[in-house]
């Protein structure tokens, strides 16, 4: 068909997380070792239009709010001419690896947002 399956876009958007985070200086194995885990608990994406294969596409990710137990994105994907693909939002939760369950935004990640 010629176009992107529509599946992928969520993968794209993880991209578009971990170039955030690696931005800050944060890499999500760092936070492994730390026992921090960040799952998905909502996604919404909403399809403008649909990426042609080897489209280069851009991924915008723009923080929502300072980050408490859950983190909240929202992203614009667009291709290399500069149309809005999709628009989209992720709210993912800090969770402990230990314990299974939700925890508060680790401290060196909020003295990241600040400094």
């Amino acid at each position: 068909m010629g176009i992107v399956y529509h599946g992928n876009y969520a993968q794209y958007l993880e991209m578009g997380r971990v170039e955030w985070l690696r931005s800050l200086g944060i890499s999500y194995r760092s936070m492994e070792e730390n026992s921090i885990m960040l799952p998905v608990i909502h996604l919404q994406i909403d399809y403008k239009k649909s990426a042609k294969y080897d489209d280069l596409l851009t991924i915008e990710t723009i923080l929502k709010k300072r980050p408490m137990v859950k983190i909240e994105f929202d992203y614009k994907i667009y291709n290399h001419t500069g149309e809005l693909l999709v628009a989209a939002n992720t709210v993912l939760a800090f969770m402990d690896m230990e314990t299974g369950k939700p925890t508060k935004c680790p401290d060196y990640i909020l003295e990241k947002l600040t400094g």
